[in-house]
């Protein structure tokens, strides 16, 4: 088990993503599966906003709005190394302070009780707000209609190698 920490709000929250950028499958191992920790939380004071033409979203600080996200724990260097390069040169990696969830409220977080905080890396957006949407990004119409293409669930692309992320990070579709 690694000793770094990070919050993710965007692509990063479906396990079966994560899994797949630090262990090459959306599919690990029970091995592997065991190795991360993923709980509920809050990043206070940043706002989530779709990026113009893309998949995925980005955060940027802002007083008094809140992203809700996933904590996970058990991260290795290798996991960051290949997050970084997941992540590519629109962010920066840094050191945030988020909120576990103790209860999950709503989608507009009515109902959440925040618990302990934690210091932990986050992925800010460092490309410039003018590639950024005005609405919030919606991981339920990412899960929907955009995974499929993150994970490789479809027939299509079984056994071809593509670059799957506009990241530059190729990866063979099992």
């Amino acid at each position: 088990m690694g000793d770094h920490s990070a919050f993710f709000y965007g692509t990063l929250m479906e396990p079966q993503v994560l899994h797949r950028v630090c262990y090459g499958t959306s599919t690990p191992t029970q091995f592997q599966a065991t190795l991360l920790t993923i709980r509920s939380a809050l990043l206070h004071d940043h706002c989530r906003h779709k990026v113009l033409y893309r998949d995925y979203p980005a955060v940027i600080p802002q007083k008094r709005s809140s992203v809700r996200g996933t904590y996970v724990k058990g991260l290795t260097d290798g996991d960051i190394f290949r997050l970084d390069i997941f992540e590519g040169n629109e962010y920066e990696r840094r050191k945030v302070k988020i909120r576990l969830l103790e209860v999950e409220g709503d989608e507009a977080g009515q109902g959440n009780v925040e618990g302990e905080e934690v210091e932990v890396e986050t992925y800010i957006w460092v490309a410039g707000e003018d590639e950024l949407e005005g609405g919030e990004w919606d991981f339920g119409e990412f899960r929907r209609e955009k995974m499929r293409h993150w994970v490789g669930g479809r027939k299509e692309y079984e056994g071809e190698s593509t670059l799957l992320w506009d990241h530059g990070l190729e990866v063979n579709i099992i």
